[in-house]
């Protein structure tokens, strides 16, 4: 357990992460005017966590084993495969959630059918993988200088 505690490359990548969710709730807050807990751990929004992960832990890795090694390929062909899912098919499931959503509602309104919502806020639009992207980059290079 202590090696994983002293673990540099994982403490920048959850350190990105963290710091990626964190400032969804921020930005929640600055355009909602209201506080919302659920957006500090949630999925989706305003940057993408899973790309600052991915990416802060690519760039680590590339820093500290080289970027020739095997598993910098590895960690990058990994960051490309997650920030392609976070904009295309979890963003695809997001739109499909507010469709199904929607058509309860309507259908069902005064109705005495109970169906659970679909959670809507799964995917990212390709700005907000990026601007995660970019975060990830920069914290691990911050913290790895």
């Amino acid at each position: 357990m202590q090696e994983i505690a002293a673990n540099q490359i994982l403490g920048v990548s959850l350190t990105a992460w963290f710091l990626a969710q964190f400032l969804k709730g921020i930005f929640y807050f600055i355009k909602e005017k209201r506080i919302n807990f659920r957006r500090f751990v949630g999925a989706g929004g305003m940057p993408s966590s899973h790309s600052a992960l991915v990416s802060s832990l690519t760039v680590a890795i590339g820093i500290t084993e080289g970027w020739d090694s095997p598993i910098a390929a590895l960690s990058v062909v990994t960051a490309l495969i997650v920030m392609y899912d976070a904009a295309g098919v979890r963003l695809a499931a997001s739109k499909q959630a507010i469709v199904l959503n929607k058509m309860l509602d309507e259908v069902f309104e005064e109705g005495e059918f109970h169906q659970e919502r679909l959670k809507e806020l799964l995917g990212h639009t390709p700005i907000e993988v990026f601007a995660g992207a970019a975060l990830g980059i920069v914290v691990a290079l911050l913290l790895l200088k």
